[in-house]
């Protein structure tokens, strides 16, 4: 089990009463990441689906490039501190994905993965989606958030549906298949009430 502890302010935390945890984001940096997202990138069980087993340089220079980029950030999940998953979100009409569906200018859209093998097959998925899903909508303007995980990756799609995302259709994107799914507002403030769920 990891004890590494992030010392930089999230810049989302929630207590989720559903796992008992701190949840919470934290601004990618490269100084205290970049080992952390290269090991995770070269794990099994991420390598299928985001196709990134790459030496630690071409990390580095793919992650200077998140970070340069203005229309996307990039977190560390992390629960109790203790940080599990990478998370880059982005706005989709300065996106690829915006080229696909008529975006509007505060859709927002999410990539993700759980990288330490410890957290997985503990429920956390979802909780941790919630969460950003949550994060995303803080922003009002947003009444849709998107995603497009590689249509292969079951688990993940049922995971963003049980969330409330609906899935809308495959994408030929580079480098995969992708399922566009979208989670409207509405919908996701009817399922999951923030006083039901956090402290």
């Amino acid at each position: 089990m990891p004890s590494l502890e992030t010392q930089i302010q999230p810049v989302y935390k929630v207590y989720d009463k559903t796992v008992s945890a701190y949840l919470s984001f934290h601004p990618m940096t490269l100084e205290k990441d970049l080992e952390r997202i290269h090991r995770w990138m070269n794990h099994q069980h991420v390598i299928p689906f985001w196709q990134m087993a790459w030496p630690i340089e071409k990390i580095e220079a793919y992650l200077k490039k998140v970070l340069a980029d203005s229309h996307q950030t990039a977190y560390i999940g992390c629960i109790d501190n203790k940080p599990m998953s990478y998370w880059e979100c982005y706005w989709v009409i300065d996106d690829i994905l915006g080229k696909y569906y008529p975006a509007e200018r505060a859709d927002q859209g999410i990539h993700l993965l759980i990288g330490e093998p410890y957290f997985l097959g503990k429920g956390l998925a979802l909780p941790f989606l919630r969460a950003m899903t949550m994060f995303q909508f803080q922003h009002t303007p947003t009444t849709k958030t998107v995603t497009e995980p590689d249509a292969r990756n079951a688990k993940m799609i049922h995971i963003f549906k049980k969330c409330g995302f609906e899935f809308q259709k495959n994408v030929d994107l580079p480098g995969k298949t992708g399922a566009l799914m979208f989670c409207d507002r509405q919908k996701f403030k009817n399922m999951w009430s923030p006083t039901d769920l956090y402290q």
